[in-house]
Parts: structure tokens; C-alpha cells; sequence
């Protein structure tokens, strides 16, 4: 089945006797129990509900992993996904990560005894060197944010595997419609859900899909201990948003491609970060393992005051710090998403102080590039 049609054709109410189109809302805390001694296939919605297992098992279906579970946040998905490490064990980063994401790992090496490093991940040879006796995950955004670099996954999955450890992916920026790092030999793959895969900026969570039963259950674990799991309604609002994936990524990576080769040769703009551009370093790489480039571009804008000025002038991208809606979104990575990024590596990852991050929605695509166009020419 291609992926367009797995979209929207899957068993949305498994078991319901009334065959609804789409999946019923289970908003409840609680299932009543046929029997005193033993409990039925739900009994409690931090522990299971049926509308969070058919998002859960729809997403392991487009991941291609056996199962997936649904978050809070995308940042309770990260948290999960830590716990399966103890005091004494090292997490092997790649630098450019979402601001959120640092700023748990610090907690971890202040709080957890669980040592977190920093390593350029865009290189195999350097990944591989840096590996420790106490790695226990190596840990990637692809393509990462907010600068796009591009990891090789196969090769990060190779690396690890060699050494018995884990390969986890964070999946944010490209979705299951355009990669699937599973596929590629990665081990865990997150999202932030309350991008592409919402779609809609009306909800917030996050997801894990595995291909192997024993982390299948370390995760469900620990999402059944700490409650982390998201709630029927938002569940809801992910499986309608899912739907049009699809369709809304195609408009939005046709613009953002379209945007991302006006604004390389605007005499205001000093460079582009974008994975579908020909003269970014790693563009082959991201043809061999992902179906597109996406919709998020970066740029530098010359100087902090003329991001600003860009930001605040444009009349179609609104000022925010996630991606991934049909709304076109505009930011300043520095001083929004990567703001609480520990100092320390604020300097060491150098990003400028003048990049903005953009999301391209599905708005026209020529209105986008004019609102664009006419601001620069102020600046």
C-alpha cells in the first residue's frame, strides 16, 4: 500500500460493531471490568486507551516499526527515551539539537548521573572515534535544527551497532512521509508530533516507534509509571491531522524549495541553510536516504538587527518557535527554540546570531516569496 493511501486506510475503531469512519473519542479515566480478578484490554487510560493505540499503531505502521507510543509532548518522548539509561552511562550527541533536548541533557548530568557529550555527527570517522566504554546511545536530529546539517544514518547506525549501542533518531524535521530512519538502521525514532504530524498548531505531544520488542518494553514501562501518555482528544486531533500529511508536506516542500533558491541568490541574505539546495555540503546524502528536503529553510539575515527587523516586518509568517503547520512560521533560533541551550554549548555550536529559522505552510507560494522580497529590500 502506498503511503498516501496508508493515510487513510487503516482500521480506525478495531472491534466497533457501528464500522465509524473516523476513531471514536474515548474520554474517559477509567474502563469498567467484567470480573473482580482480572482486568480486560483497558483498565485505565494512563495505561491504555483506544484511541491513543490507533494513533499509536498507525504511526508504528508509517515508521515501519512494531510499536509506537504517544507523548505529552515531544519533549516527554525525549525524557522516555533517557530513562532507558542509568547513573554511570553517556549519551553520544550530535551538537546541533533542539534547545529543548540540551537543556534535558544538562539535567540528566547535573541530576542523573547519566554523562551527556557532544560530538559532530556529520562526520562517521569523528562519531566513531568518540565512542566511550560507557556510550550507551548515540543520539541525532536529521536534518538537525536549526542549521539542517544532514547525518548520514546509515552510517551513524553502523557505527553503533558495532560498538552495542543504540541509534536514536529525532524525525521532527522530515516526518514518515519524507524518512524513515528505522528503515535506515536506526533503533528509536522520535517526533515531535506537534509538528508536521499535527500539522495544525492546535496540539501538543510526541511519539517513539521501535522495531524491537524488548525496548518496545522498557518504553511502555516507563510511560505507564510516569503517566506521560497523551490524552484521547489530542490523539484524536493527531489521527484527522495525519490524514492530509501527505498533501501538506508536497505544498510545503514545493515552496520552501522554490523560497530556499530565491533567498540564495538575494543580495541580502549572506546564506542559506537548506538540504534541497545543490551547494549544500551534504545534499547528496540526504537524496540517498530521505524523500525530499522538506520545509524548514534557515538563513543568515547579515546582523541580529536585521533578523529582527525581518521577523517582525513580514505579513505572512507569524513569529513562533515550532515548525510544522500549515501556517508559515518564522523565528530566531538564538533568542527563541534554542534560547535555553546551556551556555557552554551556545558558544561552542556557534549558531549565528543573526540566522532565522522559517517553516513554509501551504499559503500560495508567490505571495510568500513578494512578502518575503519586499521586506529584505528594506532592510
Amino acid at each position: 500500500m502506498k503511503f498516501a493511501t496508508k493515510l487513510v486506510h487503516y482500521d480506525v475503531s478495531p472491534g466497533d460493531p457501528f464500522h465509524p469512519m473516523a476513531t471514536p473519542i474515548y474520554q474517559t479515566a477509567t474502563f469498567e471490568q467484567d470480573f473482580g480478578d482480572s482486568f480486560g484490554p483497558y483498565d485505565y487510560s494512563r495505561s491504555g486507551n483506544p484511541t491513543r493505540r490507533v494513533l499509536e499503531d498507525q504511526l508504528a505502521r508509517l515508521e515501519n516499526g512494531i510499536r509506537a507510543f504517544c507523548f505529552s509532548s515531544g519533549m516527554a518522548a525525549i525524557a522516555t527515551v533517557t530513562r532507558l539509561l542509568k547513573p554511570g552511562d553517556e549519551i553520544l550527541a550530535d551538537w546541533d539539537l533542539y534547545g529543548g533536548a540540551t537543556r534535558l541533557f544538562q539535567q540528566l548530568k547535573d541530576h542523573s548521573g547519566v554523562a551527556v557529550r557532544y560530538v559532530d555527527a556529520s562526520n562517521p570517522e569523528i562519531l566513531a572515534s568518540q565512542i566511550s566504554p560507557a556510550t550507551r546511545l548515540v543520539y541525532v536530529e536529521s536534518p538537525t535544527n536549526p542549521l539542517l546539517r544532514v547525518i548520514d544514518l546509515q552510517a551513524s547506525a553502523r557505527i553503533a551497532h558495532e560498538n552495542g549501542l543504540h541509534l536514536c533518531v529525532d524525525n521532527s524535521t522530515m516526518s514518515p512521509y519524507l524518512q524513515n530512519p528505522l528503515e535506515l538502521g536506526a533503533d528509536i525514532v522520535i517526533h515531535s508530533a506537534t509538528k508536521f504530524l499535527g500539522g495544525h498548531s492546535d496540539v501538543t505531544g510526541g511519539a517513539v516507534v521501535v522495531k524491537d520488542e524488548a525496548l518496545a518494553a522498557q518504553i511502555y514501562s516507563v510511560q505507564n509509571a510516569e503517566g506521560t501518555a497523551l490524552g484521547p482528544f489530542d490523539c484524536f486531533l493527531l489521527l484527522r491531522g495525519l490524514k492530509t500529511l501527505k498533501l501538506r508536506m508536497d505544498a510545503q516542500q514545493s515552496s520552501a524549495g522554490q523560497i530556499a533558491a530565491q533567498l540564495s541568490e538575494h543580495p541580502k541574505v549572506s546564506r542559506v541553510y537548506y538540504p534541497g539546495l545543490p551547494d549544500h555540503p551534504s545534499s547528496a546524502t540526504q537524496k540517498l536516504q530521505a524523500r525530499g528536503a522538506g520545509s524548514v529553510i534557515s538563513f543568515q539575515a547579515g546582523s541580529p538587527q536585521a533578523a529582527k527587523a525581518i521577523a517582525e516586518n513580514l505579513r505572512l509568517f507569524a513569529i513562533a518557535v515550532s515548525f510544522g503547520s500549515v501556517n508559515s512560521t518564522i523565528g530566531i533560533p538564538i533568542k527563541m527554540s534554542h534560547a535555553s541551550t546551556p551556555v557552554d554549548l551556545q558558544s561552542s555550536r556557534a549558531i549565528p546570531s543573526d540566522l532565522i529559522r522559517m517553516s513554509i505552510g501551504i499559503e500560495d507560494c508567490g505571495e510568500l516569496m513578494q512578502d518575503l522580497d519586499d521586506v529584505l529590500k528594506l532592510i
